[in-house]
């Protein structure tokens, strides 16, 4: 198949002035995408970097970091992508980590100045050469400031060799898992994988060049990747980005650009209902929401269908493994909202238990796979790979599932997130389930709170609706009234604002495993 690059030249051919993104009330075309992404490519060129040189992206979520990658693929370069909420930690890890030789990006990024950082890390002798300011988040218009100097169009080659440029097989990305539990590790990803996941999301969601997508995730994580710089450019769609989320502002765009394809964690859409914004925005166009990365909540979920009319669908998977199962707008909601879906059949799914048995006839265990949506694994790190793959090349998930006689999988926890009371295996997934079916409750996660007798006990953290409140016995009466397990009843409530998120959307579960052992040290040992 045909590079993204190719896809967005022959789009600027065709249709010079639709539209390929929209973003902060600005329409940027397909021919601007490939011009901008010619300019850039030409001066990373000029710049001295080689091919397969790695050059770390960091720029705000839009157009311009859409053009950012595509120059590096135009240029033989592998993008490693930052998200927009690093810290400086985490991109002088992913420089380091990488060995990038360049880092592009605007002079300051929230409260970093890129500009100082660049100079300490090449203080420190370590591999970054050149720091690349653009001025313009459409990536080159008033050219590029190499390590303080100005960099003219006119100083650079006006035509680009295509010798250089990646094939869809090659790595043209490293992006970091989402850094909830310390530095996070650095995934290779090939074109290849995403054109696969693609014609999947399209069968799915019946996609066609007529729909107009709108992804609320951040372009450097996986699910940003197919949603925003994968499968609109391949439809020749408009895609609508948000570089910071709001629910409210989200809301009015759904309704203004007549948005029809959502992509968005949990997370995001559960706080869009609870926006007053929602009670009035006409979200009529909206057939699809894409949604994963966690477990769906079905009460929330099914809210979103009743109140916009469109679907919740799902890809079950990782950063590394891409897709195992998914479901479609085929399925029954049951299926779709209280399942993983259909297991798909191109990923040769396996469950193991413990000891590396398969026991994906009899039982659950941790789900691995081996198929086409694989990514190459973790850069350079052999540690890391020896843990994600099994001796005979199955690159395991995590997370523990079980799939029943119709190939649906269903996930049932992680091998990590597992809260271990008095020597029982509870599922924090499953208590969240459970907590979030409370009408008070807008978002939940359990954690495992310390325990001197037990070990750990059932902690769980809370969001509520505006205007409601809620105490731990009103949170029980609930719970056992809906026939809850006494297994999966929380012992702790701790009723925040709003919970801690990661880079990639989700919640940030080490923060609250953190914040717990801290509550827990203080004087009197009330957590709440």
């Amino acid at each position: 198949m045909k590079s993204l690059a190719h896809w967005i030249h022959a789009h600027a051919e065709a249709s010079p002035d639709a539209v390929a993104f929209y973003c902060e009330g600005e329409a940027y075309s397909w021919s601007r995408y490939a011009r901008d992404s010619d300019r850039l490519a030409a001066h990373l060129l000029a710049s001295g970097f080689a091919a397969g040189e790695r050059l770390a992206v960091l720029l705000p979520d839009g157009p311009g970091v859409h053009a950012a990658y595509v120059a590096c693929e135009k240029a033989g370069l592998v993008a490693v992508g930052i998200g927009p909420r690093a810290g400086a930690a985490e991109v002088r890890h992913l420089i380091q980590r990488t060995r990038a030789a360049g880092l592009l990006s605007h002079s300051h990024h929230r409260d970093l100045n890129l500009a100082q950082l660049a100079e300490a890390l090449r203080a420190d002798g370590g591999p970054l050469r050149r720091h690349l300011v653009v001025s313009d988040p459409g990536a080159g218009d008033e050219g590029l400031h190499v390590d303080g100097e100005t960099i003219s169009d006119m100083e650079v080659k006006p035509s680009l060799s295509t010798a250089q440029a990646l094939e869809p097989d090659a790595p043209f990305l490293l992006n970091s898992t989402s850094g909830t539990t310390g530095l996070p590790k650095c995934v290779v990803h090939d074109q290849q994988r995403w054109f696969h996941f693609h014609e999947l999301a399209v069968e799915a969601g019946r996609l066609t060049p007529s729909d107009v997508f709108l992804s609320a995730l951040p372009a450097p994580f996986g699910f940003g990747i197919w949603t925003a710089h994968v499968t609109p450019t391949l439809l020749g769609a408009p895609c609508v980005l948000v570089p910071n989320f709001d629910a409210a502002e989200l809301l009015r765009t759904l309704e203004t650009q007549r948005v029809t394809v959502l992509a968005a964690v949990s997370t995001q859409f559960i706080m869009m209902l609870d926006s007053p914004a929602c009670k009035t925005a006409d979200l009529s166009s909206l057939r699809v929401l894409f949604t994963g990365g966690e477990a769906v909540p079905y009460e929330r979920a099914a809210e979103f269908e009743e109140r916009t009319g469109a679907s919740v669908l799902q890809f079950y998977g990782s950063n590394e493994t891409g897709a195992l199962s998914r479901t479609t707008l085929a399925d029954a909601r049951e299926v779709r909202l209280r399942t993983a879906g259909h297991v798909i059949e191109a990923m040769q799914v396996r469950l193991y238990d413990e000891s590396g048995r398969d026991v994906t006839a009899s039982g659950q265990g941790q789900a691995a796979c081996r198929g086409p949506l694989l990514s190459q694994g973790y850069y350079e790190d052999d540690a890391a790979n020896a843990e994600l793959y099994t001796d005979d090349g199955w690159m395991l998930t995590g997370d523990i599932a079980s799939i029943d006689a119709d190939g649906i999988l269903r996930v049932t926890g992680r091998s990590a997130d597992f809260i271990i009371r008095g020597g029982k295996n509870i599922s924090a997934a499953v208590v969240e389930a459970a907590v979030s079916s409370h009408p008070s409750v807008s978002l939940a996660a359990a954690v495992a709170m310390p325990d001197p007798v037990f070990g750990e006990r059932v902690c769980v953290y809370a969001e509520l609706r505006p205007g409601t409140s809620l105490d731990l016995a009103e949170l029980l009466a609930h719970l056992r009234q809906r026939g809850t397990s006494v297994e999966s009843l929380p012992e702790q409530l701790i009723v925040l604002q709003e919970l801690p998120r990661a880079s990639g959307g989700k919640v940030a579960k080490q923060a609250l495993r953190e914040d717990i052992a801290k509550r827990l040290e203080a004087p009197g040992r009330d957590p709440s």
